[in-house]
């Protein structure tokens, strides 16, 4: 790269490309929610249609399997991986692996707040993997499927036994509609709308395998479980969270927004052409960092690089001689930057990751616009270096 302080000609058409709340889906307008069921009780039989056509066209798109179930449930992704932990574990002694901030919450939640005392932390540092090798699957396991703030993502499922005694508890937000997902390994699988679907923020989702129901329906854990939280009752499963009948008032300004979403996915393809979308945007940012001199993948090997959250750290010599001080306000100089020109909104790294960009590359982000940010970035980090250097 060289050093070229001029502007590039051209910009995104959209420059959202923040890891959460994500861009909407191409051609969204407001206007596409004026059939909501606004003004009535989400419990009507208006409501419910809405609320069970996102339930059952979220398991069309997904593909799956006939026996599983789908729940709208509070708190966006959080909630429902802290109902599934606060629901199912403590029966069986658990493996828990973190590798980036959000899988080191749930370690949190595992042992400050529900205090197992049979819980084995793999971690490893943000970009890598923990050995999987190591994971006990006659023990519960609690792990994310794509690191959102690392850029590091499971690869396959292939290390997961399909003998297992455990659950496997996925929490994939970053990853459901843009990476296939092998159901069978999977017990609890949680998402939010607001990541590949281009959704609203606050509701959740929890998908549920006949293993995971029936841990539901014969264990009671030791400690008291919220209204939010509670998926069965006498000994039974809530059939009603996956039919429609959702814990909370959900907004149904947000449900008809996910069905809006739902509905463009199957017209492009459903989830193989979600897919081929995310695996474009890395594709065309895997190229630029090929002849990169200052920027690389925070995730070294490629077959575990996410498509949807890319983080890209900053390798140049002149950088990585800085104290971290120093690299911290480069990154964040180059993210303001970018913002100032109207050429990407939301793209500095997450707080605790190391200094660096994050551009989120799922599906609603068109792959035309990545392809327009990068000469942006070079641009940018040109700009800040010589700035800082002078």
């Amino acid at each position: 790269m060289s050093e070229n302080l001029t502007p590039p000609s051209s910009k995104p058409r959209v420059p959202h490309f923040s890891s959460g709340p994500c861009a909407k889906r191409p051609g969204w307008s407001v206007t596409n929610l004026q059939n909501a069921c606004v003004g009535r009780s989400h419990r009507s039989e208006a409501g419910k249609a809405k609320l069970a056509g996102v339930i059952d066209l979220s398991k069309k798109i997904l593909g799956l399997p006939a026996d599983y179930r789908l729940g709208i449930v509070p708190a966006s992704d959080t909630g429902a991986v802290e109902m599934a932990m606060w629901s199912l574990l403590g029966k069986l002694p658990l493996d828990i692996l973190a590798w980036e901030s959000f899988g080191q919450e749930w370690v949190k939640d595992v042992v400050d707040e529900l205090k197992l005392p049979d819980a084995r932390i793999l971690k490893a540092p943000y970009g890598s993997l923990p050995d999987f090798n190591e994971v006990d699957f006659n023990k519960d396991v609690v792990f994310l499927w794509n690191g959102t703030t690392s850029g590091a993502r499971v690869p396959n499922g292939d290390w997961i036994k399909s003998d297992r005694q455990g659950l496997t508890i996925c929490d994939a937000t970053s990853a459901v509609f843009a990476m296939e997902m092998p159901w069978d390994k999977l017990d609890v699988v949680t998402y939010s709308w607001q990541k590949v679907l281009g959704g609203e923020a606050q509701h959740g989702v929890v998908i549920l395998s006949p293993r995971a129901v029936e841990r539901l329906e014969t264990y009671q854990p030791a400690w008291p479980i919220p209204k939010l939280f509670r998926m069965s009752q006498k000994g039974k499963l809530i059939e009603g969270i996956f039919k429609g009948d959702t814990i909370n008032t959900p907004s149904m300004l947000c449900v008809e927004d996910a069905l809006d979403g739902l509905t463009w996915a199957e017209s492009i393809g459903g989830l193989a052409g979600l897919v081929k979308r995310s695996q474009a945007n890395l594709a065309a940012i895997s190229k630029w960092v090929e002849s990169s001199n200052w920027a690389a993948f925070l995730a070294e090997k490629a077959e575990t690089r996410s498509c949807t959250s890319i983080c890209l750290k900053i390798v140049d010599d002149w950088f990585v001689e800085l104290s971290a001080e120093k690299q911290a306000e480069c990154a964040k100089k180059l993210a303001k930057l970018l913002e100032k020109q109207e050429v990407a909104f939301d793209i500095a790294s997450y707080r605790s990751a190391p200094p660096g960009l994050r551009i989120w590359g799922g599906a609603t982000v068109e792959t035309s616009d990545i392809e327009a940010l990068l000469p942006w970035l070079d641009w940018g980090y040109a700009t800040v270096k010589t700035e800082m250097k002078a």
